[in-house]
This record gives structure tokens, C-alpha cells and sequence, in this order.
């Protein structure tokens, strides 16, 4: 059985610049209306982390719903380390090496529980990284019934 909350958990991203508004941008793509309660901070190369994360405890103290799961792009950088004095683990979690399909993933599954979110958050992102085999034009098979025999792509 998965518990759910009474209102959806919010999501914060907390990224190097522009990356944080771009990610955002990205949900509102997907899904029009799904923006309330994503937040994002881009942290900026000429402001202190100090500042940072000022500017990150006002975003949260202006949103209401449920836990926060805040999510960065590179573990011990800046965004990070801002976030992990952001986060107190209960009612908010952080998740690093933040990417679009585990975004999606979070704000797909947002009134569950933190901490199933969290995991959701880990195999979205992990999953939506793979190799694809690219099969490239000069090698399909030609179909026996091609008239042209010339090796150009239309």
C-alpha cells in the first residue's frame, strides 16, 4: 500500500545556472499545469553560498504542501552543499546528480510519501540514462526492389 499525502510533497531544484529555471521550464512543457510547488533556484557564479542559501529559505518559507524534496546537479558543489544546509531529512529530503527524466519522475509521483519519492526520484534518474544503439543509414540492408543503387539518403 503506498501512502499518500494530504497535500503533494514540493520540489525544489537547486542548480548551477541556468540549469535550475531550465529544468522547470521543462515540467511546464510536460506538464502545463504541473508548476505549483516546483521550485528552482539557479545559483549564481558571483554569490555566496551564504546568500544562496538565504535566497533558498525564503522560496521555501512562500510555498505550502507537504515535505520538500530538493534536488541538485553535482554532488559536493555549490547547489549541493547549500542544500544539504537546507534539508533537515524528515521533512525535506535531497537527491543529487538532478536530470529531466528524474524530475518528471518526482513530479508524476509528488503525493507520495518523502521518502518513496526519494526512491522514485533515484530510479527515474538512474533509468533514464542508457547507451541507445544507433543504426546508421549506410548500413540498413537495401530493399531488393529499389531501383536507384545510388548511396544517398532522401
Amino acid at each position: 500500500m503506498v501512502h499518500r499525502n494530504a497535500s503533494p510533497n514540493r520540489i525544489f531544484i537547486i542548480a548551477h545556472a541556468p540549469l535550475a529555471h531550465a529544468l522547470r521550464q521543462c515540467v511546464l512543457h510536460v506538464f502545463p499545469d504541473g508548476g505549483e510547488g516546483v521550485m528552482a533556484l539557479d545559483v549564481q557564479p558571483n554569490v555566496s553560498p551564504e546568500e544562496t542559501l538565504a535566497s533558498a529559505r525564503i522560496i521555501l518559507q512562500q510555498q505550502r504542501g507537504g515535505g520538500t524534496l530538493v534536488l541538485t546537479d553535482v554532488f559536493g558543489a555549490t547547489p549541493c552543499n547549500v542544500a544539504q544546509r537546507l534539508v533537515d531529512g524528515v521533512r525535506s529530503k535531497l537527491v543529487t546528480g538532478v536530470n529531466l527524466p528524474m524530475l518528471l519522475r518526482t513530479v508524476t509521483y509528488r503525493h507520495e510519501a518523502l521518502d518513496a519519492l526519494v526512491a522514485r526520484a533515484v530510479v527515474g534518474g538512474t533509468q533514464g540514462v542508457m547507451q541507445v544503439a544507433i543504426t546508421a543509414p549506410q548500413n540498413q540492408t537495401r530493399r531488393k526492389h529499389d531501383p536507384e543503387e545510388h548511396n544517398h539518403q532522401q
